[in-house]
């Protein structure tokens, strides 16, 4: 079923009590597939995401096929490109038209360092790609940039322990996103992997993945928009079954950011509860360069709440699924709030008031990040989604478990 939108008339201002059995993790399952691949496919994979870049990572490793079309999937994309260039498979990796405007020149670049043979097949830098073949190793030490995206680095380490000599990546400038970085090298350990990590050099030794049992955690990323559901709401209690609190992801920073915006969180066995509390501050400083995929959703709660924010650490939004910097420039306009862009720095200008008799509807650009961002400002005013099916990318029960809390929105 083709869904153009889903539309939210405003007839309730809080989720009220609920427990929702959240989405497992994304980042950590397509990781999991790639490392489990390359010891053979013989671990137990349990819990592994819904998410369709995730059904996509599970296909296309095992796709018979010279042409692996990963659609918008970007960490797919990077990912495959490290497996099939570093052992030797002769692929043809394509994707959307977004995927063929966001660069892979610097992982490319690395790979051929490192001894993989790859060709563009249309404009270099981006893709369309072909990975032609591994004929040996020539380098055990290379430079790859930090600032741009963690994905270049994390499909190289995962690489890094099959290499003949293993390697040395010094990673220069700011690291962006260093929690994935650390995700990557946690689930490596998993699976029996050794490495050292001085100052700006991962360094991983020759030696082989061992097959193990992995249950794959809740995604933090998905919990965001319960705590942005629950900071906008007048009063809420929302149990998030399945989290950890000493988590791989960096996006479990969310606890701390939201706790100013009204959010408190209590760890049980089997998750989390949230609890709508008073608002703290009315303005909020905070550095995402860990956790770049919580901004539209930080940014969207501060814009409803009125609260300023001054953010950095965005930079990496340009390049993901669409421009997202753009596009919440122009979706938060329909509310009344401006993002300001200056050098390394956002200024989010906070609407003033919401007016909840008017209606506004949101684009999503392609963007599940966008949809679910959003979404909570159904509390606040009525509120039209199109293209609402894009949240199939990572939390493809979004939707249900929305109407679960209370909000039932009607599709077209």
């Amino acid at each position: 079923m083709n869904i153009k939108s889903i539309r939210f008339n405003n007839n309730v201002d809080s989720v009220g009590q609920v427990t929702i059995n959240l989405a497992s993790s994304k980042s950590i399952s397509n990781r999991a597939l790639i490392i489990d691949a390359l010891c053979g496919g013989h671990s137990q994979l349990q819990n592994l995401a819904e998410a369709r870049d995730t059904r996509l990572m599970t296909k296309l490793l095992n796709d018979p096929s010279g042409i692996i079309d990963v659609k918008d999937a970007g960490t797919t994309m990077r990912f495959l490109t490290g497996y099939f260039a570093l052992t030797g498979q002769r692929k043809k990796l394509t994707g959307t038209e977004r995927m063929q405007q966001r660069p892979i020149g610097i992982l490319v670049d690395a790979l051929r360092e490192i001894g993989a043979e790859i060709e563009y097949l249309s404009n270099d830098g981006f893709p369309p790609l072909e990975t032609v073949g591994f004929s040996g190793q020539k380098s055990t030490r290379i430079s790859i940039a930090g600032n741009i995206s963690s994905q270049y680095i994390s499909s190289i380490l995962m690489m890094a322990p099959t290499l003949p000599q293993g390697l040395q990546v010094k990673i220069t400038g700011k690291v962006m996103s260093r929690p994935y970085i650390e995700m990557t090298l946690g689930l490596m350990s998993r699976f029996g992997v050794s490495h050292s990590w001085r100052d700006s050099i991962i360094e991983i030794p020759p030696q082989s993945y061992r097959a193990t049992t992995l249950f794959v955690e809740a995604d933090w990323s998905a919990a965001s928009y319960w705590y942005s559901l629950v900071a906008l709401s007048k009063e809420a209690t929302v149990t998030l079954l399945g989290l950890e609190r000493n988590s791989f992801q960096g996006d479990h920073q969310v606890t701390q950011i939201m706790e100013s915006l009204g959010v408190a969180t209590e760890f049980h066995d089997n998750g989390l509860t949230l609890t709508k509390t008073n608002l703290q501050t009315d303005k909020l400083l905070w550095d995402f360069s860990g956790c770049p995929d919580l901004g539209q959703t930080i940014l969207t709660t501060c814009a409803a709440l009125g609260v300023e924010c001054e953010a950095t650490g965005l930079e990496s939004l340009r390049i993901k699924e669409t421009d997202r910097i753009a596009a919440l420039q122009n979706e938060l306009a329909k509310i009344g709030a401006a993002l300001e862009e200056q050098p390394g720095i956002w200024k989010l200008l906070p609407a003033s008031k919401l007016d909840p008799s008017t209606a506004v509807t949101f684009e999503t650009y392609e963007d599940h990040r966008m949809a679910m961002a959003l979404a909570p400002l159904a509390l606040k005013l009525p509120i039209t989604i199109e293209d609402p099916e894009v949240v199939r990318k990572s939390y493809p029960g979004f939707w249900d478990d929305l109407a679960k809390a209370g909000l039932n929105g009607a599709v077209d």
